[in-house]
């Protein structure tokens, strides 16, 4: 696959982090306790994955790397253990690095392609500056991630086989107990957009980052859309085409009150 050479729009490669969005404050069909706060701006703005297709990496050293130089933490045991389930799937033929993940035996090994931070948190191995799932450009085993790609090729979508944290990027949720005044309470879960700040402190430091940056606002279909499985995963289904109706509605609004600065029609 080609990397193309990415383009700016109007002279503006990413827009600030702070500006006016417009929110969505969703009760859970399914769930009474429930409360999702949805930002329209994000869902309905044209942000798509360039990877292989313009993006420069987050990392100016590793640009064919994309956002896989750090390595994939792990939310829970139960997302490492249905990862390695996949991870058990993939041959020589789909993985660049599966050599890197085997005993002096030959076999396949969990801590061949599992590693701890300096917390201690599990995650996947980094193996020559990226993820050890990642296939470098050019490689026999095809460019890009490898449980992708088995994903694909078994005609599932990725939310089955990648780690929790790969398939949501840049979708972020989070929750929060809102108490009301009258001393009854709620959760409050967030979806939204994974920005600069989602990394930590060390994201202000990243080369590059596609959500506010008018090169990966190219998306045929808005985000509500394109990432709808990924969604349904997030929210559960009702909450879900709730989301859609409010989205359309938002999109036909003549105002469109808080469109994202990084879409082309801003």
């Amino acid at each position: 696959m080609r990397l193309l050479a990415p383009r700016t729009l109007a002279g503006v490669p990413e827009v600030d982090l702070d500006f006016p969005r417009a929110w969505l404050e969703l009760p859970d069909p399914a769930d009474g306790d429930q409360v999702f706060r949805c930002d329209l701006t994000w869902l309905t703005s044209r942000w798509s994955c360039i990877f292989g297709q313009g993006c420069p990496g987050i990392y100016a050293s590793a640009p064919e790397a994309g956002c896989c130089t750090l390595g994939a933490h792990f939310s829970d045991k139960a997302d490492e253990e249905r990862v390695a389930a996949w991870v058990d799937e993939l041959d020589a033929e789909g993985w660049h690095h599966r050599g890197e993940a085997l005993d002096a035996k030959g076999r396949l090994r969990r801590k061949g392609w599992v590693e701890t931070d300096e917390e201690g948190d599990r995650k996947t191995r980094v193996v020559d500056g990226a993820c050890i799932f990642h296939n470098p450009l050019g490689s026999s085993a095809g460019y890009g991630c490898a449980l992708h790609s088995l994903a694909l090729a078994r005609d599932l979508h990725f939310v089955e086989t990648k780690p929790d944290v790969c398939w949501q990027l840049p979708l972020r949720r989070g929750y929060r107990d809102v108490e009301r005044p009258d001393g009854t309470s709620y959760l409050e879960v967030s979806i939204g957009e994974y920005d600069r700040r989602g990394w930590g402190p060390g994201g202000h430091d990243l080369d590059w980052y596609c959500t506010g940056n008018t090169e990966a606002h190219v998306g045929a279909e808005p985000v509500y859309l394109a990432n709808a499985r990924e969604l349904v995963e997030l929210m559960g289904a009702p909450a879900y085409d709730a989301l859609v109706v409010a989205c359309e509605e938002h999109l036909r609004s003549r105002s469109r009150l808080a469109i994202h600065p990084a879409d082309p029609e801003a």
